[in-house]
Parts: C-alpha cells; structure tokens; sequence
C-alpha cells in the first residue's frame, strides 16, 4: 500500500468514528430530554394524586351526605317500580330489568363504604338517567291507570258542549230557515190587475170577447207581473192554467206539464219573458181547437218558478 493510499484509508477512519461519536451524543441528549420529561411527568403525578386525597378529604362530609342521599333515592325508585309492576303486569320484564340495575348500584353503594366524590358523582349521573327512564314508565302506566276519569271529565265536557252546540245550530238552522222563507216570500212575483175572458171569432178573422161557452174559440188571461226587487231577473217562463167547471184543465197537448211547489201539474199554455225587476204587462192566450165548453165558473191561475202568483175567473153562459 503506497503512503497516499495509507493516508486516504485513514481519513475514512476517521470520519466514520466522527459521525457514530455525533450520533451517539444525539442519542445521549434525546434520552436525557425524555428521561427529564418523564421525571417531569412523574412528580405531576404525585401532585395529582396528593391533591386528590386533598379533595375527597375536604368533601368527606359532603360525600357522605351524597352517598346517603343515593341510597334512599335508589330505595325510592324500586319501591316505585314495585308499584308500576302491580299496576302493568305486561311490563314486568321491562321494569325488573330497570330494578336489576338499580339494586347492583344500590348493592355498590352499600359494600363499598370508601367510594371517592368521582365515583359518588359517576353514580349520581346513573341515578339521573335511571330516574328518567322511570318517569317515562311512570307516565305511561299512570297515565293508564288515570286514563278512565279523564275520559269520563271530557266525555261529560264534550257532551256538554255538544249539546250546545247542537242547540245553537237549531236555533241557527231555524233562523237561517225563516229567513230563508222571508226572503223567499219577498222574491215571490205577483200577478194582478187580470182581464180573464173566452173570445169567438169575427166574420174578419178577428177575435172578441164573449161570454157564450158555444161561441168560445181561444180564451185569454191578461195581467200585470209586478215589480220586485229581490227577485232573480233574467228570462222566465209564465205557465196559465186553465180549469174548467168540472175541474179539467184545459190541455193541447199532454206532455205541457210544469213543476210547482206542490208537485207536477198540468198547463194550458205558457209564455217566456224577459224580467228585469220591473212591472210588465202579458197576455198568455189558450187555442180551443174545437174543444166543446162547458157552460159556469172557469178558474185562472198564473204560475211562474213553481209559485202561484195570481188568480182569476170567468163565468161562460
């Protein structure tokens, strides 16, 4: 080996002893910072601890009031399911499940007389959701139990205010029925101010009153539909009805039937006009067609929407 390459095997030596010395320094820093930290961490909780002993010695007396006061809370609570099983024997199973819980608490509380203020705490927030989970058994099953007097005080209060209500809407259909019927009443047409009378036909071809039945070809009833405000306007039939003295009415055809208020009848003929709530002056007129009359009393009525609105008669010789 020549003295340059001597030289040059050295150099690596010694830089590789350098790098592992710088390592290891690393490693002996590193472990001294954790050792440190775990020094650190372990006095922490020593002081921790001793500060704890602190605390369940300065809450002794409160602690055993707690304990105390859990316990008969627990007493409390199976008593009351005691009661909920005799009341719902269905839910037995649900309630005693709820009871197991609550007597190992109990049973913890009772063996276990150097409880810290944590755990009496961590039993306190158990007795909580324990004592919800029974005021929603409490409300079920007593709700139960209670259901049939509050059915009863509303059934009466219902029937009450049926009764009521049912009196008050008699009174109201009533009234709504008498209004009804006035305001029906109101809007009823009349027909008056009549000329009723037969007609025979002159030598021209024109007709004239007539009072001989033999003579009688057409027969007319002239009136008046009065004024009316609160009746419908628009277009109307106006139906005569004839009635002979033998109490026929007079018809051309048998299919002129009208409906009125008192049932279908039959007409003589009919006339449509335009009412617009203003009087206003007809003639319906009746073609005998060679029907042979009757000699006495003919009898006119004027009907329009069902309602008699007027009446007249005749007399033929």
């Amino acid at each position: 080996m020549t003295e340059n390459q001597q030289k040059s095997s050295n150099l690596i030596l010694y830089s590789v002893v350098g790098i592992l010395l710088i390592g290891l320094a690393a490693l002996t820093f590193m472990w001294s910072a954790k050792r440190s930290e775990l020094n650190q961490c372990q006095n922490d909780n020593i002081i921790l601890k001793s500060d704890m002993e602190g605390m369940n010695k300065m809450l002794e007396g409160y602690v055993g009031g707690l304990s105390n006061d859990l316990k008969t809370d627990f007493k409390n609570m199976l008593d009351t399911y005691d009661r909920l099983i005799e009341m719902d024997r269905s839910k037995a199973d649900s309630l005693n499940k709820q009871k197991a819980q609550i007597s190992q608490l109990l049973t913890k509380l009772n063996t276990n007389k150097k409880l810290s203020a944590r755990e009496l705490f961590n039993l306190k927030k158990e007795n909580e959701v324990l004592r919800s989970i029974m005021r929603g058994y409490v409300k079920q099953i007593d709700s139960l139990n209670t259901l049939n007097i509050k059915l009863t005080s509303v059934l009466d209060e219902t029937t009450t205010k049926l009764t009521e209500t049912t009196s008050e809407r008699d009174t109201y259909k009533k009234d709504s029925e008498q209004k009804s019927e006035q305001l029906k009443k109101g809007a009823k047409l009349q027909a008056y101010g009549f000329i009723s009378e037969a007609m025979r036909m002159k030598l021209n071809n024109t007709t004239e009153p007539t009072p001989k039945a033999k003579n009688a070809v057409q027969m007319r009833a002239s009136f008046t539909i009065g004024e009316n405000q609160i009746a419908s306007s628009g277009k109307k039939a106006v139906y005569l009805q004839i009635i002979a003295p033998s109490g026929a009415i007079l018809q051309n055809k048998t299919n002129h039937v009208m409906d009125t208020e008192t049932g279908q009848q039959a007409y003589s003929d009919k006339k449509d006009i335009d009412y617009n709530n203003q009087a206003i002056d007809l003639t319906i007129y009746y073609d005998l067609k060679g029907q042979e009359v009757e000699k006495g009393n003919f009898k006119v009525k004027i009907y329009c929407e069902g309602q008699l609105i007027g009446t007249d008669s005749f007399t033929l010789k």
